[in-house]
C-alpha cells in the first residue's frame, strides 16, 4: 500500500470514528473510551491511535461541529431575505448538527481557561451580524445584544436536541418550537 493510499484510509478511519464516536457521545455524553471504541468498531489501541484520550476526542468532536455548523450557516443564506426568515433557515440547517452541539456545550466546561476554538468566534460573528441586521431593519429588538442572541440561539438548539433525544418533544418540532420562542422574544413589537 502506498503512503497516500495509507493516509487516505487513515483519514477515512479517523473520519468514520470520529462519526461513531459522535453518535455515542451525543446520546451518552459519559461513554468510556473503550465504549467509543465499541461504537466504532474498532479496538481501544487503534482509538488511541487517533485520539490520545478523551480530551484530544472532545477537540476532534469540536473541530467536526464547527465545520458542521459553518456549512449550515452557508445553506441557511444569511443575507438572503428578512432577518427572520434567515433565521429560520438557520435553525433548519442546524438540525442536523444539534446534539453534537449539545453535547459540545456540556463539554466547554472542561476547557474553561483555555483559549477558544477561532471558529466558534467565527460563527458567532456571522450570527451576530445576522441580529445586528435584524435590528437595524427594525425586525428584532435592539435592547438585547446581538452577543445575547447568539448566547440564547446556541442555548435552545442544545436545549431542543436533548429534550428531542429522550423523547420529551417530537422532533419534527425541533425547528418550529426554537423558532417561535427566540423570534418571539426577539421579535420587536409595535408600540401602541
Amino acid at each position: 500500500m502506498s503512503h497516500s493510499s495509507y493516509a487516505r484510509l487513515m483519514a477515512v478511519d479517523r473520519s468514520q470514528t470520529l462519526h461513531a464516536a459522535a453518535a455515542l457521545l451525543t446520546r451518552k455524553s459519559t461513554a468510556t473510551m473503550d465504549e467509543v471504541a465499541k461504537a466504532a468498531g474498532i479496538s481501544r489501541a487503534t482509538l488511541h491511535r487517533h485520539f490520545a484520550g478523551r480530551d484530544a476526542l472532545v477537540r476532534a468532536l469540536e473541530e467536526l461541529g464547527i465545520q458542521e455548523c459553518e456549512a449550515a450557516l452557508d445553506r441557511a443564506a444569511l443575507d438572503s431575505g428578512p432577518a427572520e426568515d434567515a433565521l429560520r433557515r438557520l435553525i433548519r440547517e442546524l438540525e442536523a448538527a444539534a446534539p453534537l452541539l449539545a453535547f459540545l456545550n456540556t463539554e466547554s466546561q472542561l476547557f474553561e481557561g483555555e483559549e477558544q476554538h477561532a471558529g466558534w468566534a467565527r460563527m458567532d460573528a456571522r450570527m451576530a451580524a445576522l441580529f445586528r441586521r435584524g435590528q437595524e431593519s427594525g425586525e428584532f429588538r435592539i435592547d438585547l445584544t446581538p452577543a445575547w442572541l447568539c448566547e440564547a440561539l446556541y442555548g435552545l438548539v442544545a436545549s431542543a436536541a436533548w429534550a428531542v433525544q429522550d423523547g420529551r418533544v417530537a422532533a419534527k418540532d425541533f425547528s418550529y418550537m426554537i423558532a417561535e420562542l427566540l423570534l418571539g422574544g426577539a421579535r420587536r413589537s409595535v408600540e401602541p
